[in-house]
C-alpha cells in the first residue's frame, strides 16, 4: 500500500516523524479543539504581519496544515501557531491538521522549534531560548541541539549567548532597535550602564556592527577611541555576511587586491564549532 502523503511537512519535520508511522490528514478540526502548545517557541507575534495572514487565510484559506497530537477529542497543536492565530482572526471555524501518533511530550518543543528555524521565523530572542529550554528540559548538548536543528554548534552557541544581555538591550533587539549583529558585539560590555550606554550610541548614531565593535573595545579601555573609519561598502557587507555565516566576529582589512581576515572566537567550544563548520571535520 503506498504511504500516505504527509501534507507538506517539510523535510525538517518528516525526519522526526519515526518510520512506519504515517500521520492522518490532512482533515478539517474546529478550532475551538485545537490546545495550545505549552513549548511553543515564539513569545510574541507582529501585529501587521498576522493581519496580513489573516487577510491572505480569508482569501485562499489555511494552504498548510497544522500539526497537531491527539489527546482523546482534542487536539494539542505542535506547530502552526501564527496560522492557528490568523485562522480565528480571519474568522474560519475549522482548519487542516495533519494528526501525528502520539508521542511525549519531550518531542513537542523541538518538533515546534524546527518549523519555526527552518523557516527564520522566530526572533534571535525566542530562537536562542528555545535552544537553552531544550538543553535544560532534555540534557541537550549544544552540539546535540545544532544536529537536531540544522545549525552550526557555532551558531547555536552564538544565539544562546543573547540572553545574557541586560533587558534594556533584548528590548532594543527584541523591537529591531539593533541586529543580531550589533547585540553580540555588545555582549563583552558585563557593566549594565556600559552596555545600554552603548546601545543608545549605537541606535542614535546608526553605527554598523563594526563600528559597534570599536565603540565596545574603546569603553573597554583596550584602545583608545578613535572615530569610525570610512570603509569599503562592499567589505562591509561581506563582513556582515560572514559573521552571519560562522556566527562570530570577523574583520576584513587590506583591499581587493589582498589583505587578512580575522575571525575571533571566545571560548574554545565556539573554537571547535568554527573548525567543523569551515572545515567540515568532527
Amino acid at each position: 500500500m503506498p504511504a500516505r502523503p504527509r501534507g507538506g511537512l517539510g523535510r525538517g519535520l518528516e525526519a522526526l516523524i519515526p518510520q512506519g508511522v504515517e500521520p492522518a490528514g490532512p482533515d478539517l478540526v474546529p478550532l475551538d479543539v485545537i490546545q495550545a502548545n505549552p513549548y511553543q517557541p515564539r513569545s510574541s507575534m507582529d501585529a501587521e504581519q498576522l493581519r496580513s495572514l489573516a487577510s491572505s487565510i480569508h482569501e485562499h484559506g489555511v494552504l498548510q496544515p497544522l500539526l497537531v497530537q491527539q489527546d482523546n477529542d482534542r487536539y494539542r497543536l505542535i506547530a502552526g501557531h501564527r496560522r492557528l492565530e490568523a485562522a480565528r482572526l480571519a474568522g474560519l471555524d475549522r482548519v487542516p491538521v495533519v494528526v501525528r501518533a502520539a508521542d511525549p511530550d519531550d518531542n513537542s518543543l523541538l518538533l515546534a522549534l524546527v518549523e519555526n528555524v527552518q523557516r527564520a521565523d522566530l526572533s534571535p530572542l525566542d530562537e536562542a531560548g528555545a535552544y537553552r529550554e531544550l538543553g535544560r528540559r532534555f540534557g541537550l548538548s549544544t552540539e546535540e541541539i545544532a544536529a537536531k536543528t540544522g545549525r552550526s554548534r557555532s551558531a547555536v552557541a552564538n544565539c544562546v549567548r543573547l540572553l545574557d544581555l541586560y533587558p534594556e538591550v533584548k528590548e532594543l533587539l527584541g523591537n529591531g532597535s539593533i541586529t543580531e549583529g550589533h547585540a553580540r558585539a555588545l555582549l563583552p560590555l558585563r557593566d549594565r550602564g556600559q552596555q545600554l550606554q552603548a546601545a543608545n550610541q549605537v541606535v542614535d548614531r546608526g553605527l554598523n556592527v563594526r563600528q559597534t565593535e570599536t565603540l565596545v573595545k574603546s569603553l573597554l579601555g583596550r584602545t583608545n577611541p578613535k572615530p569610525p573609519r570610512r570603509t569599503d561598502p562592499d567589505f562591509e557587507r561581506m563582513e556582515e555576511r560572514f559573521r552571519e555565516r560562522l556566527g562570530t566576529k570577523v574583520s576584513l582589512s587590506g583591499s581587493p587586491s589582498g589583505g587578512r581576515i580575522t575571525i575571533h572566537y571566545y571560548s574554545e567550544e565556539e573554537l571547535n564549532g568554527l573548525y567543523e563548520t569551515i572545515i567540515g571535520d568532527r
